[in-house]
């Protein structure tokens, strides 16, 4: 027999073998899939799994070796005045870093992107600065500026002006202002960067257009420059709402364990108090739990008045 007339499948080079399988994988129809795995896998494991377990857990009484349904006693329990200072140190936290760092971003990446600002480059590298640094090293270094001592560079600054040494650590007031500062100095320059992003692309036609209208300075702040900004303006000031509800870093770096009076106290600190000081699980995922409502519905309402919910005429 001629062995030239082998059957097809003989005459496939080894190198050609494995087509079938890649093609599989290269098609339209499966390759998306196959890119999306990874991102579908990590939200299973690492968000989707402990924010379900979290929700049982919080109708649970979990101790060491001892797991055992309650009903809703975690939730009942939550009733109590270190809950509601939690929630009211947290919202007054909230409401200060969103009006600082909506604001406060917003004019000054203005100024930066004006032609008439000189050393933009050197103004932007030192405003971004602080986000880099650790929130544990920028604590230390507050825990030393604003130390109860005389001796402390914020006392002696009030000393110069003729006033009293302050506690800034044991102060209601003066502790929030200490949160709001750490977390100010920290995430300001991220947020002008997002500003800066967006003034680039407003066309300067608007601005000429304004300025053949006779429109001053103000009017094409108010009337070109806002609106425009209007997306950023959505999205700098809902992450700055998440951020501020899930803020701990800015509170235990300055009272590790507990604060006097629960000045410093958030609701993410009270979990950890009741979760991994005090070893109840079930109590601190029934915090967690009320904690992502809370994040829930003031994003929607934040969303519905301002955001994507709302038509524009």
């Amino acid at each position: 027999m001629n062995s030239s007339l082998s059957t097809p499948s003989q005459q496939i080079p080894p190198e050609k073998k494995g087509n079938k399988f890649t093609s599989f994988f290269n098609s339209k129809k499966v390759a998306p899939y196959v890119f999306v795995v990874p991102f579908i896998l990590s939200f299973l494991i690492l968000y989707l799994y402990p924010f379900v377990y979290a929700i049982i857990m919080s109708f649970q009484q979990v101790l060491p070796g001892q797991t055992e349904f309650i009903g809703l006693q975690n939730y009942e329990r939550l009733m109590n005045p270190t809950f509601y200072r939690a929630v009211f140190n947290t919202t007054i936290y909230v409401i200060c870093t969103v009006i600082i760092l909506v604001v406060v971003p917003l004019l000054l990446a203005v100024l930066l992107n004006s032609r008439l600002t000189k050393l933009k480059i050197l103004f932007r590298t030192a405003f971004f600065m602080p986000a880099l640094t650790s929130v544990i090293v920028a604590g230390v270094i507050f825990n030393m500026i604003f130390s109860e001592s005389d001796s402390a560079a914020a006392n002696q600054v009030l000393a110069w002006i003729g006033l009293d040494s302050v506690d800034w650590q044991y102060n209601a007031v003066t502790g929030m202002f200490l949160m709001v500062a750490l977390a100010s100095w920290r995430w300001i320059g991220v947020n002008i960067m997002y500003f800066l992003a967006a003034l680039q692309n407003i066309s300067d036609d608007l601005y000429e257009a304004a300025d053949i209208d006779g429109a001053n300075a103000f009017q094409k702040f108010y009337y070109v420059t806002l609106p425009a900004l209007k997306p950023i303006v959505i999205f700098v000031s809902t992450i700055t709402i998440i951020n501020g509800f899930r803020m701990f870093e800015e509170s235990f770096v300055f009272w590790e364990t507990s604060s006097p009076g629960n000045i410093g106290l958030t609701v993410v600190g009270y979990i950890y108090q009741a979760g991994i000081q005090q070893n109840d699980m079930g109590f601190g995922a029934a915090i967690g739990v009320f904690l992502m409502i809370i994040i829930l519905v003031v994003s929607l309402i934040q969303l519905k008045f301002f955001g994507a919910f709302k038509k524009d005429e």
